[in-house]
């Protein structure tokens, strides 16, 4: 559903029942100590893994009784907008970006006690996620980034002995993998189709652009943005990355063939082709984001919010605060490879002694999270439409970031 559809739909779905009821009420709640239990949503992978994590909290808190109910991504956002509008949601939400700016602005969410929970303590991109219009809703769980995934092996057939520093080194890269060690396809970047933006992220924001600035104004067509629109389409003018594939497209079966020797993706990548592709071991490496003025990527996760009605919001701290520990964000990631959000769990282990988690580590102290606007979802998909546009040949970089520049304008002034 359009996204500006689906806020205003939330928004009279509350508004209607807000009519016959006593939303928003609150109450002094109950104490933190008191025997009482505790519902949690958690979408995804995470639902299904935070239940053993929970019990494990519930028996050394006997008096709390933690609930998780896993909830599918494709139905959390009609999950969430049902339960707003009837008053129940639950006491702790995993809650992303997108998601973030459409529940405070609907004020179903309990502001974040800075007082217990320090900016300092996170990812500056991961604490962003979390705050909108200056106040913080969400306390980062996880994060992510996207990292350059390149294949070794054949680099050095190429005659590349280092992954590519800047973004001409990348292109440059790209056509040497072609000409030498005859790949089919130099890199993958996405031609088209929703969310083609994330793959975008690492041009624009490396090279100083942004889509929306930060005091709220449409900058899709700066002479940063236009640029790194040139240079993203650039890639498919010359034929280094193909300009069509299947949807659903997955560009790890071509990495493992040779087919396409480098692509930016996120951590989850390399516990799959560790399952998957074995042979490949000492085969494969990973690299920051090349560097314009920054190397700067997207950044990804998911944080933890407490609804404002709820009458656990003590408890619902106090797991919140045990969630997002140092301790438990190291458990959190030895159960699911989601990157911790808490600085403090990167100091030991394998997160601190791994070559390819540092590149993951020095990449998410510069990555940049997208504004937490209600009407996110309809930016980056005209910012989508752009891109498509300047893949297939239809527009220059300059004319489709004009083009986007108007509808984006058009939707950060609603």
């Amino acid at each position: 559903m359009h996204r500006t559809a689906r806020t205003v739909s939330a928004a009279l779905a509350i508004s209607l029942a807000c009519g016959l009821t006593a939303c928003g009420s609150g109450g002094e709640g109950v104490a933190a100590d008191a025997e009482q239990t505790l519902t949690v949503w958690a979408m995804g992978a995470e639902g299904e893994k935070l239940g053993a994590v929970a019990a494990e909290y519930t028996k050394a808190n006997p008096k709390i009784d933690v609930k998780v109910t896993p909830i599918g991504w494709d139905v959390a956002h009609q999950k969430l907008v049902s339960a707003a509008a009837a008053g129940t949601l639950p006491d702790v939400m995993q809650m992303g970006s997108t998601y973030m700016g459409e529940f405070a602005e609907l004020g179903v969410l309990e502001p974040v006690d800075t007082k217990t929970f320090d900016k300092k303590d996170f990812f500056p991109a991961g604490w962003e996620q979390g705050v909108v219009d200056g106040e913080v809703y969400g306390v980062p769980w996880y994060v992510d980034t996207r990292v350059l995934y390149y294949r070794t092996d054949l680099a050095r057939k190429a005659g590349v002995g280092k992954p590519p520093a800047t973004f001409a080194e990348l292109e440059s890269m790209a056509a040497a993998y072609q000409d030498k060690a005859k790949t089919k396809w130099g890199i993958y970047l996405q031609p088209r189709g929703l969310d083609t933006v994330q793959s975008f992220y690492p041009f624009l924001y490396s090279a100083g652009g942004e889509i929306v600035d930060k005091n709220g104004k449409a900058a899709v067509n700066s002479p940063a943005a236009v640029g790194a629109f040139e240079q993203y389409g650039a890639f498919f003018d010359k034929g280094l990355s193909t300009k069509s594939v299947q949807p659903g497209y997955d560009p790890l079966k071509d990495f493992n063939t040779g087919n396409v020797p480098m692509f930016f993706s996120g951590p989850w990548i390399r516990t799959l082709i560790d399952e998957q592709y074995p042979d490949l071991k000492g085969k494969w490496a990973v690299a920051n984001v090349p560097t314009g003025k920054s190397s700067t990527s997207m950044a990804g996760g998911s944080s933890l919010v407490i609804s404002k009605d709820s009458e656990h919001k003590a408890a619902a701290k106090e797991f919140v605060a045990h969630l997002t520990s140092a301790q438990a964000q190291a458990d959190w990631y030895r159960r699911t490879h989601d990157l911790p959000a808490n600085l403090a769990a990167w100091s030991s282990g394998e997160l601190a002694e791994d070559p390819g988690m540092k590149v993951f580590f020095q990449q998410m102290k510069t990555a940049k999270s997208t504004p937490t606007l209600p009407t996110w979802s309809e930016i980056s998909a005209s910012v989508d439409t752009a891109l498509e546009s300047v893949t297939q040949g239809k527009a220059s970089g300059r004319e489709a970031a004009g083009k986007a520049q108007a509808g984006v304008e058009d939707l950060v002034s609603r």
